[in-house]
């Protein structure tokens, strides 16, 4: 027997680059697949290589980047698949329309400064941002509207990964999206 409730669900991850969304969705996934709960796993950065590729860093093109990792967590949950999704996706009603569409959405945000953010930032992004080798990059010269009423928020400066993790599957498990 399965340890989910269907329809699935779409845990989206919402923060500045370097804020620990990928890191915690791994995590979770890893947890959830421990817990024999079908998911899967959506990274930003593979989406941007594959689903979205040509798509520029404007407002339009990120709304619309956010809008087809959407569509495909939309048709995975109809199937009784669970979706876990780590996506700077910069604008609030972008991820208003998510809300719209995607019955069990369930909107992470993972808050952490843009100074802490810089300090962890291993691709170097920030430090050509700020240079200006990097244009419209969130945070730097391009905005994020942090969620006005997010489901979780997750501290990652604050809290251990493992604390952020045991977050999101108390938060499911409470709303009965998970045994």
């Amino acid at each position: 027997m399965s340890n989910f409730k269907s329809p699935g669900f779409t845990c989206w991850l919402t923060g500045l680059s370097g804020a620990g969304k990928s890191t915690i969705a791994i995590e979770l996934i890893r947890a959830l697949k421990q817990l024999s709960v079908p998911c899967e796993y959506l990274d930003g950065d593979v989406i941007r290589t594959n689903l979205s590729k040509g798509l520029s860093f404007s407002r339009e093109d990120r709304n619309i980047n956010v809008a087809r990792v959407g569509f495909v967590c939309e048709l995975l949950n109809k199937h009784g698949i669970n979706t876990v999704v780590a996506l700077i996706s910069p604008y609030q009603d972008a991820r208003e329309q998510l809300k719209l569409h995607i019955p069990n959405f369930i909107e992470v945000y993972v808050d952490t400064p843009l100074d802490v953010c810089i300090t962890r930032d291993v691709k170097g992004l920030y430090k050509k941002a700020l240079a200006g080798d990097i244009a419209e990059f969130t945070g730097i010269s391009s905005p994020y509207e942090p969620p006005s009423n997010p489901d979780l928020i997750l501290k990652t400066h604050k809290e251990t990964l493992n604390e952020c993790v045991e977050k999101v599957l108390t938060y499911l498990h409470n709303q009965g999206q998970i045994r």
